[in-house]
């Protein structure tokens, strides 16, 4: 069982006996003397992709959904859909880019690590791994001596994804993103 605020993106749990998937947590914390911390959640239905959006309290409970997690690496884009190998017999599990939402960006070809959350062996979606390496293809210039500043350029990535990054770093370059928040962690 898991309490509404223990909740994190990706988790899945069960509501009304069908798997959800928690896609963004936004908490709230009232003024007033008493008053409860809200947690306003999006959760995702598993099955049909429909969005459940609930308010809830922190000691809201759960039941965690019963699903198989299987280390998966990321093959090849067939039109819509994105092919994932078994890291163990080698099976495929195929899914639709509207079941991808959000991490599409961070699918790189042969991609390790990722979890594929399976349910009578038919995959539901997808987990990350914490962070991915990625290839800057477009950014400005470095400026001379801007490695001691904190300030920030736009760079566009081998996905397409755009994050803003140090200006001391080039066109080329390898950088780990974080998958959670999409912002630059670190160079790879």
């Amino acid at each position: 069982m898991a309490k509404a605020s223990d909740l994190k993106r990706g988790m899945v749990v069960e509501i009304n006996g069908v798997p959800h998937i928690v896609k963004h947590v936004d908490v709230k914390s009232p003024s007033s003397r008493g008053a409860n911390t809200l947690y306003k959640v999006r959760f995702n239905n598993m099955k049909t992709g429909l969005k459940l959006d609930e308010s809830l309290k922190g000691d809201d409970m759960f039941k965690d959904a019963e699903l198989v997690r299987a280390k998966v690496q990321y093959s090849y884009k067939d039109g819509d859909n994105y092919i994932f190998m078994n890291a163990e017999d080698y099976s495929q599990y195929t899914l639709a880019a509207e079941d991808l939402e959000g991490q599409v960006e961070y699918l790189t070809e042969s991609l390790e690590s990722i979890v594929a959350l399976l349910i009578d062996d038919e995959i539901l979606g997808i987990e990350l791994p914490a962070t991915v390496v990625l290839e800057v293809i477009e950014t400005p210039p470095p400026i001379k001596g801007s490695s001691a500043s904190a300030r920030t350029k736009t760079a566009r990535l081998s996905t397409g994804l755009e994050v803003q990054v140090p200006e001391y770093l080039e066109t080329g370059e390898l950088i780990k993103v974080n998958t959670e928040t999409g912002k630059y962690s670190s160079r790879a």
